[in-house]
């Protein structure tokens, strides 16, 4: 694990909102099932939306910040300092 950057109070609070949401539409897609058919259809739908949002926020982070970056690694945030790490998975 390396250090790699640091994000604004606001730019952590962005990417908090979305991974609590994420996390928390990946619990509800665990209990629910495809028989309450208009429900599931919009968690499915959420769910790529709040997906498609999270992998947006760490592109435009790491091009904004130019974060080193690892053909088999990720970056992770620590929510209470606003540091960002490179996880790489060698």
């Amino acid at each position: 694990m390396k250090t790699v950057g640091l994000v604004t109070l606001e730019e952590k609070n962005e990417i908090q909102t979305l991974f609590e949401r994420r996390n928390g539409l990946n619990e509800l897609a665990k209990i629910l099932t495809p028989d309450n058919e208009a429900l599931y259809q919009k968690l499915v739908k959420d769910m790529g939306e709040t997906g498609t949002k999270f992998q947006k926020w760490w592109d435009s982070m790491a091009t904004k910040y130019q974060w080193e970056g690892s053909e088999n690694g990720h970056w992770e945030i620590n929510f209470e300092t606003c540091e960002i790490f490179l996880i790489d998975n060698n």
